[in-house]
């Protein structure tokens, strides 16, 4: 007998279509076991996904998918989509390889609409298409489905200020699984919800507009008297004044309710908010009771949740930041933590607990974070931003016009640098060097193993303008972080290895691949630690001293630092080979770091190969290689 029997009937949403009503609950449970199942065996986002079983499957029911436009925002949580159309049988290559994104992406299925990755997107996404379909004279209908996180990015409200304002069909579903409007859901609330977005109540009320118009005062006192009576049964207020008819709240997990609202709202004309609620993690106890821990996952056993985690092989880089910040933060009052929602993964959970009237979430604000920190240090405070490189790149403006013109001390730790794996290119911290290493009076740093990562951290607090350390995903090589808060001497880098011919020129993790390639070449390595300011002076001795010079990094070759050393060689007229390695001018999929390192030439092997077909070395395995004339 089938585990899932109606799951497997469902190969498309056209297939979903042919259940009767009656049949969508136990199709929600075993799209939920399914769901569960299968991450627990890739590993992936979770309690996302399991939120929003019921919402999918209502959403596929009703709306004519792929006619209609279903757009999901940040797409933690569409794996359930996926499910459903079409993917099913490959959900087991998730974030793997060659195998499915992890998120919505145009080119696997003509049912991801949008491609994303990053959050609040969704409404300006859909809003777009919207105007297109009706340019075009095309009759679809456009879904946004956003988070109450996500809805707290100024870009959200950007788009819904321009979708009230221009009054195109849009319907956006604001999946709120806050617990906190939970006792806002019953009921009375339901019934609310299928009387304000029925035909009958819809009708009325543009005839009334329409008879109204031609009564200017009594129009003005109906739509007063419309807004406060709403704003009484619902927290639709906000929403209306932007130019929204919102229905809601309802129950985001109860079918027979979902169903005919969203019939009721398919009908309707101009923009509508359905406001829903769910809860994150819905169907498993383990990720209801721990959402947070459960909203990324790696491969883990369902029965037992998971297991409790160790540091034996040393902390990752994120837990070596986010001991020196409550360390430097004991040791300066003036230190102040800043996160755009990112407080677990960017390591700041003990830092919000010893210091909480020095930690702020902005939520999911990069432009704000930024700006925030600028108006701290203007103030003399010495304020330090946690961002993923990835999420960086959403407030470019405000690094270069808020901090770095006005010279302000604020550090920017930046996580998640270089290739990050199984999130692939929408996560990938491909960008920070080749965009950080041309904005005035910031000083860039990139750490190759623990140790230098915190004394990095305390370089760069040290500084009176601003500073970035960059530092990847994962695990160091293993070198203790040790304790002290001494900065290191600015712009000077280290050698680690002294050899002939070659010199490998090493900007950040790739030291420990680049030292294996160098034993089999016998080559000179340097840690170059700064990438602005370089060492000049050492970089020029290589150049002299050496056939070739070699650089490495995890960044893009396109205006990274490599490109540093270039412009560098070419100011002072020196003429001598050099191969710059990095990241390739393309979005690299996603995959294990491993496997992408090494697609990307950047593992040991790479690199020495790399170095022998560049300048034809002969017998590349050999401890003294020879240059072929």
């Amino acid at each position: 007998m089938s585990t899932y029997p109606l799951l497997e009937r469902i190969d498309s949403p056209d297939d979903l279509r042919r259940l009767p009503p009656a049949r969508l609950p136990a199709l929600a449970g075993e799209l939920r076991r399914f769901l569960l199942e299968s991450v627990a065996r890739t590993g992936g986002h979770l309690a996302s996904g399991l939120g929003v079983v019921e919402l999918t499957i209502a959403l596929h029911y009703v709306y004519q998918t792929p006619h209609d436009l279903l757009v999901w925002d940040v797409g933690h949580q569409s794996y359930p989509h996926k499910i459903l159309t079409g993917r099913r049988e490959r959900m087991h290559t998730l974030r793997q390889l060659g195998g499915l994104a992890g998120f919505p992406r145009r080119a696997e299925s003509p049912y991801d609409t949008f491609g994303t990755g990053h959050s609040s997107t969704s409404i300006s996404a859909a809003l777009g298409m919207a105007v297109a379909a009706r340019l075009r004279g095309e009759r679809r209908k456009v879904v946004a489905v956003i988070g109450d996180g996500a809805m707290t990015a100024g870009m959200a409200f950007e788009a819904l200020n321009h979708a009230g304002d221009i009054k195109e069909d849009l319907l956006v579903v604001l999946n709120d699984n806050d617990m906190s409007i939970s006792p806002n859901v019953g009921g009375l609330s339901n019934y609310m919800t299928r009387l304000l977005s029925s035909p009958l109540l819809s009708g009325m009320r543009e005839e009334g507009k329409r008879f109204l118009a031609h009564l200017p005062p009594v129009r003005e006192l109906a739509r007063r008297a419309e807004e406060h009576v709403k704003g009484m049964v619902t927290p639709g207020t906000l929403f209306e004044e932007l130019g929204f008819n919102y229905i809601g709240p309802i129950d985001g997990h109860d079918l027979d309710t979902l169903v005919p609202t969203l019939r009721n709202l398919r009908h309707m004309r101009g923009p509508l908010l359905l406001h829903v609620v769910t809860r994150k993690g819905k169907g498993y106890d383990h990720a209801e009771a721990e959402p947070v821990r459960y909203h990324g996952v790696g491969r883990f056993d369902p029965s037992r949740g998971l297991a409790g985690g160790g540091n034996a092989s040393g902390p990752t880089y994120t837990e070596v930041f986010g001991d020196w910040l409550c360390d430097q933060a004991a040791a300066d009052p003036r230190l102040v933590g800043i996160t755009p929602a990112m407080r677990e993964g960017s390591g700041l959970v003990a830092f919000s607990e010893r210091f909480p009237d020095r930690y702020f979430d902005v939520a999911i604000a990069e432009q704000h974070a930024i700006t925030f920190a600028a108006g701290l240090a203007c103030e003399g405070m010495k304020p330090v931003v946690a961002i993923y490189s990835t999420f960086l790149q959403r407030a470019y403006d405000q690094v270069v016009h808020d901090v770095a013109l006005q010279n302000l001390p604020v550090l920017f730790a930046i996580d998640r640098a270089g290739l990050v794996g199984p999130d692939g290119p929408t996560h990938a911290g491909a960008f920070d060097i080749a965009f950080l290493r041309c904005v005035p009076n910031l000083t860039l740093m990139a750490p190759a193993d623990e140790r230098e990562c915190r004394r990095m951290l305390c370089t760069g607090f040290a500084l009176d303008g601003p500073a970035a350390v960059r530092y990847p995903r994962g695990r160091g090589p293993g070198v203790a972080p040790g304790d002290d808060l001494s900065p290191l001497p600015v712009g000077k880098a280290r050698r680690v290895r002294e050899g002939r011919r070659f010199a490998l020129l090493v900007f950040g993790s790739p030291l420990a691949d680049a030292l294996q390639a160098a034993e089999a070449l016998d080559a000179t390595v340097v840690d170059m630690r700064f990438i602005k300011p370089l060492d000049e002076a050492l970089v020029l001795e290589m150049a002299a001293s050496h056939e070739a010079l070699v650089t490495v990094e995890d960044g893009v070759v396109a205006g990274g630092a490599g490109s540093a050393v270039n412009e560098l060689l070419a100011a002072h007229g020196v003429q001598v080979p050099v191969l710059n390695l990095g990241l390739p001018d393309v979005f690299m999929e996603q995959g294990s770091r491993e496997e992408l390192l090494a697609r990307a030439g950047l593992d040991a092997h790479g690199i020495r190969r790399a170095i022998c077909n560049r300048f034809h070395v002969e017998n590349c395995n050999t401890a003294r290689p020879r240059i072929a004339s």
